[in-house]
């Protein structure tokens, strides 16, 4: 009996050894199938990574292209920029140069015409001066008259007066009557004592120096027609001098040429023609002193004269 269970032991023994074995064989062929398995999915991932990282590297490649290509504008454009700063600074630089010439030149203006209103002044001076000579002639006549003669008639009408353009008016009245040519007695003394202030002026060298004539003119009205006024204008005025160089001889002979005779008839009014007042003082003797252009020429050309040396 003790046998039998030995041998039962030693064939049960042998026949747990093999599946054991084969166990072992199909785990390791299963672990290398999934393995393989495990490989080949490992491969096809690699792959597609692969191509992903192959696309990432173009796209890549293509951006880095895109970059180089807008870093060479930016550049392009840099270098655009620092040559229009170039031009911007040399215009900065020649608008600044420019700016300095003008300053220098708006000064040397301002000096220019600092002399000029200088001249200016000086020949509106010496022009002044012309033309107060002339109103200076006008009364030392009126004062000689009125220091001999009094400045007023008995009815309280001016002997002589100054009118605003600086001629001496006497009121015909004084010394014509109406529609009359011929000097009235109460006239007579007013004319002699005109003479002698003449003579008395132009005896001055340097006042007559500056003497082209003197100028007596008749003026009327308009009653009339203008022809006549004309005439009788004229006509007057010739009375007025005429009496003048026969009342004192040394007038005519000394001075004569400086006399002239002028009628402007009902032309050149001083008061309306509408009222008997207006027309009283229109009828009237206006005595004007006329310089001699070539005074007043001389100053203008020393001025113009000294002007162009400022410019040169």
């Amino acid at each position: 009996m003790k046998i039998r269970r030995r041998n039962f032991r030693k064939q049960s023994e042998a026949e747990n050894f093999w599946p054991s074995f084969t166990d072992i064989i199909s785990t390791i062929a299963l672990v290398l199938f999934f393995l393989m398995l495990l490989a080949y999915i490992q491969n096809i991932i690699s792959g597609k990574n692969l191509e992903f990282a192959e696309q990432q590297v173009i796209d890549t490649q293509r951006r880095l292209e895109q970059a180089n290509v807008e870093i060479s504008q930016a550049e392009d454009n840099l270098r655009l920029i620092e040559d229009r700063l170039e031009e911007v600074k040399a215009e900065v630089e020649a608008g600044e140069i420019a700016l300095q010439l003008s300053e220098e030149q708006i000064e040397e203006q301002r000096e220019i015409i600092a002399e000029s209103n200088r001249e200016l002044g000086d020949l509106r001076t010496r022009l002044e001066s012309v033309a107060v000579l002339r109103l200076d002639v006008l009364e030392r006549v009126k004062t000689s008259i009125e220091t001999e003669l009094g400045s007023a008639t008995s009815e309280g009408d001016p002997l002589v007066s100054i009118a605003a353009n600086g001629n001496i008016i006497i009121n015909e009245g004084l010394v014509f009557d109406y529609n009359s040519a011929t000097v009235k007695r109460e006239g007579i003394e007013l004319l002699d004592q005109l003479a002698i202030a003449f003579e008395r002026v132009l005896d001055d060298r340097s006042t007559r120096n500056n003497i082209d004539a003197i100028s007596i003119q008749g003026h009327t009205d308009n009653t009339g027609s203008a022809e006549y006024n004309r005439d009788l204008s004229t006509r007057r005025a010739t009375s007025v001098v005429n009496h003048m160089m026969n009342a004192n001889p040394n007038l005519e002979r000394k001075y004569a040429d400086f006399f002239a005779a002028t009628g402007y008839s009902e032309f050149r009014p001083i008061a309306s023609n509408r009222t008997a007042s207006g027309r009283s003082q229109n009828r009237r003797i206006e005595i004007s002193i006329i310089l001699k252009d070539d005074q007043v020429q001389n100053i203008i050309e020393t001025y113009l004269e000294d002007s162009m040396d400022i410019f040169e």
